[in-house]
């Protein structure tokens, strides 16, 4: 699938073949029951885009919202984004765990753990990695990246 151009989640869920469709929302589903409050779902970088939005951090690197979690049907696979256990080793220690205790396959990216049907994904695992980061939390590990970056 190429990259969406829609504008809102909606959108982009109609625009999914049903199987798909049903996958995303399900995981959907499971990052919006888990996501603390501050951050916004929304469209960017066309996929669904869970963020901190520009009101709550405006200082970004790029001046757009700084990206929690995402949401993507990619063309031969679909996607979860969690910048956090990309941030912090301790988060994707605990992720890789998480998929070796429910038996099944992590593959990963930096960011991005890549599946193909629901049934790939511990999703008490995805939603404990959403909900485990704050906002402000998220905010601290971003600004000490970028100090880091900047040594």
């Amino acid at each position: 699938m190429a990259t969406s151009r829609v504008t809102t989640v909606a959108q982009y869920l109609r625009e999914l073949p049903a199987e798909r469709r049903r996958t995303i929302a399900a995981v959907r589903r499971v990052i919006s029951r888990n996501l603390p409050a501050g951050y916004r779902e929304t469209m960017n970088w066309g996929m669904i885009s869970y963020e901190v939005p520009l009101s709550r951090h405006p200082d970004t690197y790029n001046g757009r919202p700084l990206c929690h979690a995402a949401l993507a049907a990619q063309k031969n696979y679909c996607a979860v984004y969690l910048m956090s256990v990309y941030q912090n080793p301790e988060r994707l220690a605990a992720l890789k765990d998480a998929f070796k205790k429910a038996g099944k396959k992590l593959d990963i990216g930096k960011s991005c753990v890549r599946f193909r049907m629901l049934d790939d994904l511990p999703l008490d695992a995805i939603g404990e990695a959403v909900a485990g980061v704050p906002v402000d939390r998220f905010i601290e590990f971003v600004e000490k990246s970028r100090r880091n970056r900047k040594r």
